[in-house]
């Protein structure tokens, strides 16, 4: 499957009201797409489509962790648009675990955000998404899926998931001509890591997280990672012997 232009392509993002999804819309539109810009908060996709010119973004409020609402989000998308080119599932959140006050509730959190909202956006999209010629299907995971890393219990389980997920969907989609794309960014600057309590190693930008997200979907990559020292170095730790990587895991720790 070819790369492709962006110009005049029906494009969803959910996530879309701040961080790298707020960033990745006006990327989007700066490249020629009409947006349709989902989230809960619906002040900040009105804002977001004033920042745009007003032009190619369409505020789309809805919860993501609501299947009945992807579904009538969906219809509202093929009747605004007729269709939809591209699918950028990017809602999430971000909790830690303290094994010390083991939490399960933190995991339903985690999960019905990260991983099985996706999975209601796609079973909505993909009716569109197959009958459009070049579609796309993108989404949000984290190089904290590669392996476990401390105190990600949750999260980096969620987004394991959505990177399987991911990978499964490119192998059985390309029968329908569908390019699937997984993004595992690094640090990215968000409201979300700026709770984050540790040092951040090669922290980024949302602005240039969304270039390069939208570059990679722009040439129709299957995985978008980077920033490029942080993310191959966790693929390398990921092929680590088992008591090695505990090793390297522990220096990291005590290290923060």
């Amino acid at each position: 499957m070819g790369a492709g232009s962006l110009t005049d392509r029906r494009i969803w993002v959910t996530g879309a009201s701040a961080g790298i999804g707020r960033a990745v819309v006006m990327e989007l539109v700066r490249r020629g797409g009409t947006v349709v810009a989902s989230a809960r908060n619906e002040q900040a996709l009105n804002d977001l489509a004033s920042a745009c010119a007003g032009s190619r973004v369409i505020p789309l409020p809805f919860d993501v962790t609501d299947r009945r609402a992807n579904v009538i989000a969906a219809e509202a998308i093929r009747e605004r648009l007729g269709g939809l080119d591209v699918a950028f599932f990017n809602a999430g959140t971000c909790e830690y675990v303290d094994v010390d006050h083991f939490d399960s509730v933190v995991f339903e959190r985690t999960m019905q955000t990260n991983f099985l909202s996706m999975v209601y956006g796609i079973e909505a999209a993909l009716p569109m998404l197959r009958a459009s010629r070049g579609a796309q299907l993108v989404g949000m995971s984290s190089t904290v899926a590669y392996r476990g890393l401390p105190r990600a219990e949750a999260y980096g389980a969620s987004k394991a998931a959505v990177k399987h997920l991911f990978e499964a969907l490119d192998l059985d989609l390309r029968k329908h001509g569908i390019a699937v794309s997984i993004v595992c960014p690094g640090f990215v600057r968000t409201p979300l890591t700026d709770r984050n309590d540790f040092p951040m190693p090669f922290l980024i930008e949302a602005d240039e997280a969304a270039r390069r997200i939208v570059d990679g979907i722009e040439a129709k990559r299957p995985e978008i990672h980077f920033p490029k020292r942080f993310s191959l170095l966790l693929k390398l730790m990921a092929l680590l012997p088992h008591r090695l990587y505990v090793m390297a895991c522990s220096r990291m720790v005590r290290s923060s």
